[in-house]
């Protein structure tokens, strides 16, 4: 099933466009990373999702019902990217007040504390939290209800690595749940092996929508490989394989996707004098920089 399908969004202010032609669909269960710089239209097509921005052309179903529908309000959980809640309340008493306007039960709200690490914290003042703990207050209250689509706006701001950490496992439980999961973030890094695709924005047009292994082989962006060599072979090494002498054991090269298991073999047809091989193909940060500026080129 299908939980979100957008075809052919465009948001218009005035003469002002800052969503064009936007086409993307996210099936049950699917992990889509939405990257884009400040600016790129990222928030106005989530707010376009949430119904809370009005569509200047094209369409979105939530669940085939029009977003700001009770319907699609029901199917969606949302995590702003940044997070307010009442001070005066505690851990507890904001999600139960969540929960109840979900028509969630609230034992539902106190295993999801406990499943986001805040089960410690639960009865203290939403005031002392920190960004961090807020944040998880905010996961929390996304995870009510359920939900079918789950639109996550730089969800780890504010985590320190471990919770990041665990924030995918809860990710890939709601996944592995059929939830689908739309994720803006800025950090780059850490979405390399938790999500199934990655779409780019960039000044309102979406650039790239795919898997990381097509876009790589669309970019065309060479692959980096580190030879670690017996010190008496490097500079034999170094002439027979086109490669560049780094420093006294190593021995850099570069290929294209479609070079590299030619030059896999024939790096290891030198035998015993060939000690490591580190292979390093383009990051999501460098297809980022890629897909995000072709506009520009």
């Amino acid at each position: 099933m299908t939980a979100l399908i957008i075809e052919n969004v465009g948001k218009k202010y005035g003469t002002l466009e800052t969503v064009c032609d936007v086409s993307l669909n996210v099936a049950a269960g699917e992990r889509i990373a939405l990257l884009g710089h400040n600016g790129a239209g990222k928030t106005t097509l989530m707010r376009m999702i949430l119904g809370l921005t009005s569509i200047s052309s094209g369409q979105i179903k939530v669940l085939g019902s029009t977003p700001g529908s009770r319907t699609a309000r029901t199917a969606i959980g949302f995590l702003p990217e940044n997070v307010a809640f009442h001070g005066s309340l505690s851990g507890r008493e904001q999600l139960h007040h969540f929960a109840r306007l979900k028509s969630a039960p609230l034992k539902q709200a106190d295993d999801l504390l406990e499943r986001v690490g805040l089960d410690h914290a639960a009865d203290r003042k939403i005031r002392t939290y920190s960004k961090g703990m807020r944040q998880r207050v905010g996961l929390a209250q996304a995870l009510l209800g359920k939900p079918k689509l789950a639109l996550l706006d730089e969800p780890t701001s504010g985590l320190d690595p471990i919770s990041r950490h665990e924030f995918y496992d809860i990710v890939d439980e709601l996944a592995n749940n059929g939830t689908a999961v739309l994720l803006s973030s800025h950090a780059l890094t850490e979405l390399e092996t938790r999500t199934e695709r990655i779409a780019i924005m960039s000044k309102g047009v979406l650039v790239a929508n795919d898997s990381l292994q097509n876009l790589r082989q669309g970019a065309l962006m060479p692959i980096r490989v580190n030879v670690t060599v017996d010190s008496d072979a490097v500079d034999r090494v170094a002439a027979e394989t086109g490669g560049t002498r780094m420093n006294g054991r190593s021995v850099m090269l570069t290929c294209l996707q479609d070079e590299k298991v030619p030059l896999l073999g024939q790096i290891t047809g030198f035998g015993d004098v060939i000690k490591d091989i580190d292979v390093n193909p383009a990051s999501l940060e460098d297809l980022y920089r890629h897909y995000s500026t072709m506009g520009d080129k």
